[in-house]
């Protein structure tokens, strides 16, 4: 694999960009995906603070010379963002809704999580090696398929919710609704146990980015102001990021 990890760095750069931007406009994190209680202490500075560590690496990434750097402030950081979202599954276990919003941040922290794998320039001495190279790569792969599974799902059980983001011009919304739900999941369970594994990955891919172009663009589109909706952009946009950067990392066949 190219260690650029072109296009996905791009992407991934460009997402963490816009959201980071989106910190220093309003003061805040992204809306409901960041969980920071109102409560917490200083939470505006507290939120340029998220902003910041979206910016650098969002920049770092653009550079050979600093793509290292930048993967090591990336991954903790997401994996302190996933790990917020903890507490409400373990209050709410029975509630779809948590996991889905886990599951997206732990796709995120999966495509990081194999930037920081292939980038991060780890020493095999390091406490931290197991977290990096093809074993790293791989359990990123495995935290990424789990994690699609209760997205897809989520399409199926608010399934009217779903129904609304269809765009109206496509025919059958709740049809294409289920098709949505049951591709995601299908696309999980396909690269956690190894059937078309890389075929699996690239559809996720597709059907993110169909997400991001037919369903939030138009949004954009239609209400610039919206607040919401660019925000709801960018996430659908790293997401996608993410799902590049496992994607590009599945070894195809062998040939002989």
């Amino acid at each position: 694999m190219n260690k650029s990890q072109q296009p996905a760095l791009a992407f991934f750069s460009a997402g963490l960009l816009g959201l980071g931007v989106f910190a220093f406009i309003y003061g805040d994190f992204a809306m409901v995906w960041q969980p920071v209680p109102a409560w917490v202490p200083a939470r505006t500075a507290v939120a340029y603070g998220s902003g910041v560590l979206m910016l650098m690496p969002g920049f770092g990434l653009l550079s050979r010379r600093t793509q290292a750097w930048s993967v090591g402030i990336l991954f903790p950081y997401l994996v302190l963002w996933a790990l917020l979202k903890v507490p409400g599954v373990v209050v709410a276990p029975g509630i779809e809704g948590t996991w889905l919003g886990l599951g997206e941040l732990t796709m995120l922290l999966a495509g990081g999580w194999t930037l920081f794998a292939r980038l991060g320039d780890i020493p095999l001495t390091s406490p931290l090696a197991f977290l990096a190279g093809d074993r790293g790569v791989c359990i990123a792969r495995c935290l990424f398929a789990v994690s699609v599974v209760p997205v897809g799902l989520s399409h199926l059980v608010y399934l009217q919710a779903t129904v609304g983001f269809i765009p109206h011009w496509l025919p059958f919304p709740k049809g294409w609704a289920i098709l949505t739900g049951a591709g995601q999941i299908a696309s999980g369970l396909g690269l956690l146990f190894g059937v078309l594994p890389r075929l699996a990955a690239w559809a996720e891919v597709g059907q993110i980015t169909c997400y991001t172009l037919l369903v939030w663009l138009p949004q954009v589109v239609g209400a610039p102001k919206e607040r919401l909706n660019w925000t709801a952009l960018f996430i659908s946009w790293i997401i996608g990021a993410a799902a590049y950067a496992v994607a590009q990392n599945v070894a195809g066949k062998k040939r002989v």
